[in-house]
């Protein structure tokens, strides 16, 4: 066997492992370290794929890049829609396309930055076509939305599709998908070898699905015996119909914070309310000096004050002067015996 054909292959292994490896961890650790690995390898694929690296065989060419990154970035969005469903697949796709993004970005800064100390040292870092990474960013976006959809649509209990059919149909129709994507994108109209390369790279994508298939059919077959999950069915949109109801739920969100702040307005206002009545309210408290004989009262600056008058001063009490039945009938008996 070439050597740089077990090299490949050994790579492809050891990087599909580590990415289902660490997808398996979920239970313990989340997935936060899962998105931080497919986003190193996400941009070791782009470096790779832009540095030519590949392995020729006859008739076909292998790119490290797409053979191993690239289909081990594909093997680790599939587990997490199946296992954890859209949401945690949506992060997935944008921390690959983010990374996507940003490195062209890098790209282009580093040679502007390299052209300043000279020509010469600008020629080993040569800057890549916008049009390629256009082309490679658009599919791999589309290539994983495509994954969700064929995934739901196969699933339909109208086919009854296998499993492992399910799982490999999924597969192969991604990888195809990107090719026809890319190769569009990147060199229908400018290069006349536009179909040839196209068509060979068909042939390797179906390679590459059937050296790539055990491995995720395993991975899942032995997540559902360990954990007992069954595989959910749904809506064939479904990684875009999520996107309608986080909407709707940020917005019900949004108004429950507004109807929350509405209310501690009003309770603010309550309470300042409760606060003015209390510093309004007087209360008459412990032992009031008395005369014994005109019942006035002493205040605090030995001054003397009739009841009455005490009372309005220290309270907010009123007084209305009547007469009781007993000092009316004896100070008053001729009105009373009239009466």
């Amino acid at each position: 066997m070439n050597s740089e054909l077990l090299i490949l292959i050994c790579e492809a292994i050891a990087v599909y492992f580590l990415v289902l490896f660490a997808h398996s961890l979920r239970g313990r650790l989340g997935l936060a370290h899962f998105y931080a690995l497919i986003g190193s390898l996400t941009a070791v694929m782009v470096w790779t794929t832009d540095a030519g690296v590949r392995v020729n065989l006859p008739g076909i060419s292998l790119m490290v890049g797409s053979t191993v990154f690239y289909t081990a970035l594909l093997l680790g969005v599939f587990v997490v829609y199946v296992f954890d469903g859209p949401r945690a697949t949506r992060i997935a796709i944008s921390t690959i396309i983010g990374v996507s993004v940003m490195v062209p970005v890098v790209t282009m800064v580093l040679h502007w930055q390299i052209q300043l100390a000279g020509p010469h040292q600008a020629n080993f870092f040569p800057p890549q076509s916008l049009r390629i990474y256009s082309a490679s960013i658009f599919a791999a976006f589309a290539d994983l939305i495509f994954l969700a959809i064929a995934w739901e649509f196969l699933g339909k209990p109208r086919f009854q599709v296998k499993l492992w059919m399910r799982a490999f149909l999924t597969l192969l129709g991604v990888l195809w998908l990107d090719v026809f994507l890319f190769a569009t994108g990147a060199f229908a109209g400018s290069n006349p070898d536009y179909l040839q390369i196209m068509t060979g790279t068909f042939v390797s994508r179906f390679l590459i699905s059937l050296f790539a298939f055990p491995f995720l059919y395993f991975y899942i077959s032995w997540q559902n015996r360990r954990y007992g999950m069954e595989i959910e069915n749904r809506p064939v949109l479904a990684i875009l119909k999520e996107v309608s109801e986080v909407r709707m739920e940020l917005s019900l969100a949004q108004q429950e914070i507004e109807r929350r702040k509405q209310l501690e307005k009003e309770n603010e206002g309550l309470i300042i309310s409760l606060q003015t009545a209390l510093h309004e309210v007087k209360t008459l408290r412990g032992i009031l000096p008395t005369c014994s004989y005109c019942k006035d009262i002493r205040d605090e600056k030995g001054e003397w004050h009739q009841l009455e008058e005490y009372i309005q001063l220290h309270s907010e009490a009123k007084f209305s002067h009547g007469i009781c039945d007993a000092c009316a009938e004896k100070h008053f008996p001729a009105y009373t015996s009239a009466r």
